[in-house]
């Protein structure tokens, strides 16, 4: 070319600012992912709790140990339990990477085989 530069090293250059540009969003983009997992693993954690709590009160065992055993370390310190009418009810704290997450709720109960016969 007249002026020194070659075809396309324009191309390169916006196609770099272009991802630059995008890189806040990719990054956003992940970290909902990242938390939308993270919320799957407590409501899973929330369910094996509950169920390990009503177990637990069925047999006259402490509920809140059973929960709180029931759940991953990363977990444990966000876990609540109480009576909900005939069962219990746990509720687990979702790890936040992004601000403003809160907390997963399960409700069990736990009916003795030949009890409701």
């Amino acid at each position: 070319m007249a002026d020194g530069t070659s075809p396309g090293r324009g191309q390169a250059g916006q196609a770099s600012v272009e991802l630059v540009a995008l890189l806040p969003l990719i990054a956003l983009l992940a970290a909902l992912l990242v938390q939308g997992a993270l919320a799957g693993w407590a409501q899973w954690s929330a369910g094996s709790a509950a169920r390990a709590a009503a177990r637990a009160a069925a047999v006259g065992s402490s509920p809140q140990d059973a929960a709180r055993a029931a759940v991953p370390d990363g977990l444990r310190r966000g876990v609540r339990v109480r009576p909900d009418g005939e069962g219990v009810r746990v509720t687990v704290r979702i790890p936040a990477l992004v601000p403003g997450v809160g907390s997963v709720h399960a409700r069990a109960r736990f009916t003795p085989q030949g009890a409701g016969s």
